[in-house]
């Protein structure tokens, strides 16, 4: 097994390692975006109905963001905890870890394949669609649900490949799929007539090249922790740790769908279909915005949790407050250029200028609240990369469940369809405030307690 991959998480200077562990994890972002994005700019220009089914396919969202949410349960849970465990040194224990999150990987994927392809139309209705777009929405998601093992598996384990600083293999994975995703989309979409169809058909299988990459690569001893049969048995103890860290991200990402289920039926019973539209191409360009912070905080998780666990204050302090910096000014020049410019971006998705128009006037609405919503993601990642479940979890709750929900079911009442767009700017600043605050008390605590150890250790010795 090779076992000095990980050191260089404890030695190489800060800066450094964040230029390498945070570039390919943007890039794997990305890249990884780019499945859904590439997707819906090939379908909104089908001629003659592309509008109709790019909004379709927008209200699939939430289903596709319920089956990442279990990914991320098993795979954003488990990495961090494995991450401080090779810190500590504790290689078997980092991969019992990493066992027993694969476990829950192959029974969260047999039970929502099953679920959602039973129940699919009914949800759709609730999530939004209309009888003019549910037959582009059934078409799209009951291919995608076929792969939905081979989402989990690509999703979730790959955040172990870069939870022992192997950064750019972490990015290969995702690079595979992405490019033949691109590829085969023109060909199955036009090429052979398949419509959304053929979109969803070019996801699932870039997704499982993806997927046979990262278990290939966590099963050879290039990985300094290896995915072994006997160790996928699910263990209630392991399982328990991994669910206490896991349930924030996995309200993060499910949460995001409960959020798209009352934005599009809110928007659908106060404006129509085309403002429904709005929200799918509105999606999209939120995740050009946010994906790349978040790849950044991926980037600099591990390197918090293996110097926590190492016990290394400074190098912990350090790698902070570089994460912060960079998210913040991330989101404020990504969400800032879809403030000023959101034809630009508008003009990617549809060839509709009622749509355009319509999106050009609610876009600077809705995503003023996200030029300093990098300061959340950072705090957000490294509460995660402490271990720290519990605060982890009220944030994930506080943005979307306690405020924005709630406000974009209020707001329209008084102010109409526009109500629901100036949801988000309220629900973020609250959210960012709150957060920054919970973070500033819990990180110095945190920060004490490690340099207290420190100390005493060396008195010791």
């Amino acid at each position: 097994m090779n076992k000095k991959q990980d050191e260089r998480l404890g030695t190489m200077p800060i800066g450094k390692l964040i230029v390498s562990m945070a570039v390919p994890a943007v890039a794997a972002q990305l890249i990884n975006v780019l499945y859904n994005i590439v997707d819906r700019v090939y379908i909104g220009h089908i001629a003659g109905y592309g509008d109709m089914a790019l909004t379709g396919v927008g209200v699939t969202f939430p289903i596709i963001m319920l089956i990442s949410a279990f990914s991320a349960f098993a795979g954003m849970g488990g990495a961090p905890l494995a991450s401080i465990k090779l810190g500590k040194k504790e290689y078997q224990g980092a991969e019992e870890i990493l066992g027993n999150s694969a476990g829950m990987l192959l029974i969260f994927s047999v039970v929502l394949t099953v679920f959602f392809q039973v129940f699919k139309t009914p949800i759709l209705y609730a999530f939004g669609a209309s009888d003019h777009i549910i037959g582009y929405a059934e078409d799209y998601i009951e291919i995608y649900l076929v792969g939905t093992v081979f989402v989990q598996f690509a999703l979730g384990l790959n955040t172990f490949i870069s939870g022992q600083g192997r950064a750019k293999t972490a990015m290969l994975s995702v690079l595979i799929g992405a490019i033949v995703n691109i590829v085969l989309d023109p060909i199955l979409i036009f090429g052979c007539h398949m419509g959304v169809k053929g979109a969803a058909l070019a996801t699932i299988l870039s997704q499982a090249l993806s997927a046979a990459w990262v278990v290939r690569f966590l099963t050879s001893d290039k990985s300094v922790i290896r995915l072994r049969l006997s160790q996928m048995r699910i263990s209630l103890p392991i399982v328990g740790q991994i669910a206490s860290l896991g349930i924030s991200p996995f309200i993060m990402q499910a949460t995001e769908s409960l959020v798209s289920i009352t934005l599009n039926s809110g928007l659908q019973r106060y404006g129509g279909d085309l403002y429904v539209g709005t929200m799918s191409i509105m999606t999209s360009v939120m995740q050009l915005i946010v994906i790349p912070v978040q790849g950044v905080a991926q980037g600099v998780q591990p390197i918090i949790s293996y110097n926590y666990g190492a016990g290394n204050a400074d190098r912990v302090k350090e790698a902070f407050k570089k994460l912060v910096t960079v998210c913040f000014v991330g989101t404020f020049l990504l969400a800032g250029a879809a403030v000023l410019i959101p034809g630009v971006y508008a003009g990617i998705f549809t060839d509709n200028q009622a749509l355009i128009e319509l999106t050009c006037q609610v876009m600077p609405v809705y995503f003023l609240g996200i030029t300093i919503f990098g300061i959340q993601t950072a705090c957000q990642s490294t509460f995660l990369a402490l271990g720290q479940a519990k605060v982890s979890l009220f944030i994930a709750l506080l943005r979307k469940v306690i405020l924005l929900i709630p406000l974009a079911i209020i707001f329209p009442k008084f102010m109409g369809v526009m109500g629901i767009y100036r949801a988000e700017p309220v629900a973020d600043i609250i959210s960012v405030i709150t957060t920054a605050t919970l973070f500033t008390i819990t990180f110095r605590r945190i920060v004490r307690g490690m340099e207290k150890e420190t100390r005493s250790q060396k008195l010791v010795k």
